[in-house]
């Protein structure tokens, strides 16, 4: 398993999976306990490292790490914590709802104060089961299954998460978008800087 880059692929592949492949072709077999080919996803314990330490733990492309952990609500680190700044988004596969994906941000603890830093990390969460997005009677299901878990789907697995990192300073945000695919929320956060470039 490569641990600090993927050093593992051939010559002239690179590593840029898109939300609906880290979902589908990594965490399902993750957590289906299925073999990943290639192998190059290491497993962390996300409370052991701060971002700026992932670099040769977790799997580097690019300026973005990623790697699996177990999934926790508490997301603190030696010096600081990750925390939610928008909602989840689901993440789509044949017109099928497969997983979660949550946006978090890292702020460092200071004995008076917190700073909030520029590193973003995407946390992948699988569900339960596909879902229509167009069904009236799984929408139902849903929201029973949401009120039941206060406001978070079922997963598939909840011991597995596979989790992206970035320095969002680096302009190292996902950038693939296809074509008529919506803004996500984090997207739109950038997008509404004052000093954003419109060039």
């Amino acid at each position: 398993m490569a641990m600090g880059g993927a050093s593992d692929l051939p010559p002239g592949f690179h590593f840029f999976p898109s939300d609906e492949e880290l979902v589908v072709h990594f965490l399902r077999r993750k957590a289906s306990l299925l073999p990943c080919q290639p192998d190059i996803v290491p497993t962390l314990l996300l409370n052991r490292y701060d971002p700026w330490e992932l670099n040769g733990k977790a799997l580097q492309a690019g300026d973005q790490w990623y790697f699996f952990s177990h999934a926790t609500q508490r997301r603190v680190t030696p010096n600081g914590y990750w925390s939610s700044i928008c909602a989840d988004e689901m993440v789509n596969s044949g017109g099928c709802n497969v997983g979660l994906k949550k946006t978090l941000a890292f702020s460092i603890r200071e004995p008076s104060e917190v700073i909030k830093t520029n590193w973003i990390m995407h946390e992948y969460h699988l569900l339960l089961d596909g879902r229509k997005e167009s069904s009236s009677s799984t929408s139902t299901s849903s929201s029973r299954k949401l009120h039941k878990n206060k406001g978070h789907p079922n997963t598939e697995s909840k011991d597995w998460v596979i989790c992206r990192v970035f320095d969002s300073t680096r302009g190292s945000q996902v950038g693939f978008h296809e074509e008529g695919m919506e803004l996500s929320c984090l997207d739109e956060v950038f997008l509404s800087l004052e000093d954003y470039d419109e060039t």
